[in-house]
């Protein structure tokens, strides 16, 4: 394989790339971001170089500052960045601040020569406490940015706010913030779709598992809310203290 040919793939991000939902038996997660450096593998038959910077629980800021040069020190081909979930559940969440973010990447990537996955987060506000509020942030961020990145056909769009079937509760886990095993499929297929890939076609639409039983409303607010809701009041964060699940490059082969 030549210099030209190598893929080296960076995933930044927060919980969404890092996997979060998809939790393999052993505990570990997968997520979308280790779905498509496997399919990019498996599409082209050579290696894929893969890491994996992203850490749940980051606002947009953190992300940049932390994991942004960390990830082009790399030196990859490819970089995936999505952020700004977490920014829109706070209560003075500036749209403008968050774009800047992603403009900030694509301008890095541009001075380092690196090909930019640009990826929106899936729409969860339809079964989320204040999701109309949710919905109106994520609407008005996805423009935003949209709009920003007009004209730069080179950057790769992935944008899964916008994907209608994605709200469906069936690709979510029971936190209702995070998305399953079958929505990070479903994402990973859009990425590798843009990237002018065929993903298995399964992906799209994996067979719906057994969900677990729907919470109730004190439920839910006892199990997944009141925990977010504590970290907010004491300064923490669901990521303190983790590590990035692969720092530095990891080879994945294609299947046979």
């Amino acid at each position: 394989m030549t210099a030209e040919t190598e893929v080296r793939y960076v995933a930044i991000g927060d919980s969404f790339t890092e996997g979060v939902g998809d939790e393999l038996p052993d505990g570990a997660v997968r997520g979308w971001a280790d779905l498509v450096a496997a399919g990019w593998a498996d599409a082209t038959g050579r290696p894929v170089q893969y890491a994996n910077l992203a850490i749940r629980g980051k606002l947009v800021r953190p992300i940049i500052d932390e994991q942004l040069e960390a990830a082009l020190a790399l030196r990859p081909t490819h970089l995936s960045f999505n952020g700004g979930g977490n920014d829109m559940l706070r209560p003075r969440t500036s749209i403008a601040h968050i774009v800047d973010a992603f403009v900030q990447v694509l301008r890095r990537c541009d001075e380092e020569g690196v090909r930019l996955i640009l990826l929106s987060g899936a729409n969860p506000s339809a079964q989320l406490p204040l999701g109309g509020l949710i919905n109106r942030r994520g609407d008005a961020l996805s423009d935003a940015v949209v709009e920003r990145i007009s004209g730069r056909d080179d950057v790769v769009r992935a944008l899964n706010w916008y994907d209608r079937a994605l709200t469906h509760p069936s690709y979510w886990s029971a936190d209702r913030l995070h998305m399953n095993a079958r929505g990070h499929h479903r994402v990973a297929a859009r990425v590798l779709g843009s990237l002018g890939l065929e993903a298995p076609g399964e992906w799209w639409s994996l067979p719906v598992d057994d969900q677990p039983p729907v919470l109730a409303r004190g439920e839910y607010f006892r199990e997944h809310l009141a925990p977010w809701v504590r970290r907010r009041l004491t300064g923490r964060s669901s990521g303190d203290n983790r590590q990035p699940k692969f720092g530095s490059w990891i080879e994945v082969a294609p299947r046979a």
